[in-house]
């Protein structure tokens, strides 16, 4: 399928107020072409809300967010829309779509009002079938899915709008170990630049580039798995003891209680 260049994604001093509190507090950090960067934090760490700011659910109240240089909050949704997908972790599932529907769905921003589906459309929404293992499926009903496969219906919508940017919010949660190596694998392959909301720390010290520790809105360290994932750090925010050791055949981390 067609997928144009990665984005680069910059969060210049984000911060997010409700009442009289912070969700998300002076929040620098970028995406470069192409990476992968994780957002990790505890519960209520902020990292739903800074991801919102991404895909134009909440505007910041300081900030900006910068998408190839452009500010993305002075531009129309339309053209976030054009350049940005969303797989968030949950999504209503009781409508009577199938699966090409909803898939379908994301050629939206780059079609006229009440515009028929194009040749090129028709293309986009088959290869993302074909390239997520979708065929059998594309008459069924979405709601009659399992979580694992639903997940794989959402990529394939974000997909088809041919985004320069992913943006994931815990995409893995409600999925078995099987179902999280291969959605976060597939995303990596695709080659186009992600943010993603994580909870299991392990996991993504397989799959990013770089990551982002969050504690009551504010980064507390960014950098790779191996500069940001210490024992003394994962104390500080979460609050337990752990382990750090090397996965026997990757290299990559592997964060255990102690």
């Amino acid at each position: 399928m067609t997928l144009i260049p990665p984005a680069h994604l910059e969060l210049e001093q984000i911060s997010v107020r409700v009442g009289g509190g912070a969700l998300v507090h002076d929040v620098s950090l970028q995406v470069r072409p192409g990476e992968f960067v994780g957002l990790l934090g505890p519960n209520g760490a902020g990292k739903s809300t800074l991801l919102r700011t991404i895909y134009r659910a909440r505007r910041p109240d300081i900030g900006r967010v910068l998408l190839d240089g452009s500010d993305l909050w002075a531009q129309s949704p339309r053209w976030g829309a054009q350049r940005i997908g969303a797989v968030l972790q949950d999504m209503p599932a009781d409508f009577p779509l199938t699966v090409r529907d909803v898939i379908a769905m994301g050629r939206a921003p780059h079609q006229s009002a009440h515009a028929a589906e194009s040749a090129h459309d028709r293309a986009q929404i088959a290869a993302a079938l074909q390239l997520l293992n979708l065929w059998p499926f594309a008459g069924r009903l979405f709601a009659t899915l399992s979580g694992g496969e639903r997940q794989r219906v959402l990529l394939g919508r974000a997909l088809v709008q041919q985004p320069r940017l992913l943006v994931l919010d815990e995409p893995t949660n409600h999925l078995d170990l099987r179902h999280q190596m291969a959605f976060l694998t597939l995303v990596r392959q695709i080659g186009v630049s992600v943010i993603a909301a994580l909870h299991d720390l392990t996991l993504a010290a397989m799959v990013c580039d770089r990551l982002a520790l969050l504690d009551a809105g504010r980064v507390v360290a960014q950098g790779r798995p191996e500069d940001v994932l210490t024992p003394a750090r994962i104390r500080q925010v979460y609050g337990v003891e752990t382990l750090i050791q090397r996965h026997p055949t990757r290299g990559t981390l592997v964060v255990l209680p102690a």
